[in-house]
């Protein structure tokens, strides 16, 4: 189905800007927050014509989120008929209150991001992250393809063998997943003999996880799986303040925008556009929300923008993969890290059966980096190996220390979070 992302460059801006205006009057009657934003600085919504214009409105963050959750919402309490949650920067979760319009454009959403991947009318579809704890995504990926007409096994995380069990009784074609969960999945269909290469799984649509290095190449992670099996990786790219994704069509060269969604900004410290190609921050513009849209929010994510053609036919700029979080951004010996560096240095170890990094200020306030390994078998040669490779690949070896697997698991999959945490940021903010 061809929409408005196969138009000209020219017709989607005049398309996006349109949607812009309509956004803005919307937030200036019904959002108390932007209500005084718009006073404090003098704002006349009128005056904004085109996207560019964008840049003379100032930016917001989680922590005005935080700070004045109930403030950003602009419907009734009795109009919001589902409520999600994301982690705050405070302490407390942020909660996004979304009407009956808010989850069919979810829905709408994630279809168009199903459809980029391929997946069809009639498809098979094995869902395996929750849809409960107030979690968006579990949710828009249940709905996308409700509406898409396409057959939904709800398995949820984790669990191998239940996962096996759907895969061979239900006969997914496609799988959403975590992909580091999908090499557990294959290394444990190999430990019970499992003909896992001849099911009827052909591609993945992945969460959570880098696929692509800023270069659009495999990270070890994706090429350790596509070593054991021959299927497609498809990345997708969302969180909850967004309510859009981005997902790589069949030629992964970075998740496509729907750009009657979202307008995306990536920007540098001073919040000016960098160039194309360049590292900055993604700064979100939601259109056609209803309860809690977002104006030049600040999603802390570091990304890069790509606008060369794409072979699919597509007119969109893709988004390439997260490199890191600014506030998760390590200053160590002099080097700047980022945990999916670290993260993909560790994928190439398959000893490293769990991980986690954490993070500290020392006594003189630089940072320090920790990282907990459990492993099938300790030695000081697997040891000097993954520092080696650290060095190798980012400069700069930090400390490590061999941790019982069943200590690190708990940590690791603590039963009050939907994520694996495999970042731990003690540092004073």
């Amino acid at each position: 189905m061809e929409t408005i992302a196969y138009a000209s460059q020219q017709e989607i801006e005049l398309y996006q800007t349109a949607l812009l205006k309509k956004q803005l009057l919307y937030l200036a009657e019904h959002s108390p927050f932007y209500k005084r934003l718009f006073a404090k600085n003098r704002i006349d919504v009128l005056e904004i014509q085109s996207l560019q214009d964008l840049q003379r409105l100032p930016t917001t963050s989680k922590n005005d989120l935080q700070r004045y959750n109930d403030d950003f919402l602009c419907v009734q309490a009795q109009e919001v008929i589902d409520y999600c949650t994301t982690s705050g920067t405070l302490g407390a979760p942020v909660t996004f209150g979304l009407t009956e319009a808010d989850l069919d454009r979810l829905a709408q959403n994630e279809s168009c991001s199903f459809e980029t991947v391929g997946v069809k009318k009639g498809d098979i579809v094995q869902l395996m992250t929750t849809m409960d704890r107030r979690f968006m995504a579990g949710l828009a990926y249940f709905l996308g393809l409700r509406k898409l007409g396409a057959g939904v096994v709800r398995v949820g995380s984790g669990i191998p063998q239940m996962q096996w069990d759907s895969i061979f009784k239900y006969k997914p074609k496609y799988l959403i997943a975590v992909p580091s969960f999908i090499l557990k999945m294959i290394e444990f269909a190999e430990q019970h003999n499992m003909d896992y290469k001849n099911s009827s799984v052909e591609a993945v649509i992945c969460i959570g996880e880098a696929l692509r290095k800023p270069n659009m190449e495999n990270t070890v992670l994706t090429d350790r799986i596509l070593a054991k099996w021959d299927i497609k990786l498809h990345s997708t790219y969302a969180s909850t303040e967004m309510g859009a994704a981005f997902t790589e069509c069949q030629h992964f060269q970075g998740g496509h925008v729907q750009p009657d969604l979202i307008i995306t900004e990536i920007v540098d410290s001073q919040d000016l556009a960098v160039p194309d190609g360049d590292c900055g921050e993604l700064v979100i513009t939601t259109l056609g929300v209803e309860g809690l849209p977002l104006l030049r929010f600040k999603t802390g994510d570091m990304v890069r923008k790509h606008s060369s053609p794409c072979a699919c036919g597509r007119n969109t700029y893709r988004i390439g993969p997260v490199e890191g979080r600014l506030q998760h951004m390590v200053k160590y010996k002099g080097t700047t890290l980022y945990p999916p560096a670290m993260h993909d240095v560790l994928a190439g170890f398959p000893e490293v059966l769990l991980h986690q990094i954490i993070v500290s200020s020392n006594e003189i306030g630089t940072d320090e980096i920790l990282i907990r390994l459990a492993t099938e078998k300790r030695s000081d040669a697997l040891m000097n190996a993954i520092k080696d490779h650290f060095r190798a690949k980012l400069r700069v070896a930090p400390r490590l220390e061999f941790c019982d697997f069943d200590v690190l698991q708990q940590s690791v999959f603590h039963p009050l979070s939907r994520k694996p945490i495999t970042f731990v940021d003690n540092r004073q903010q």
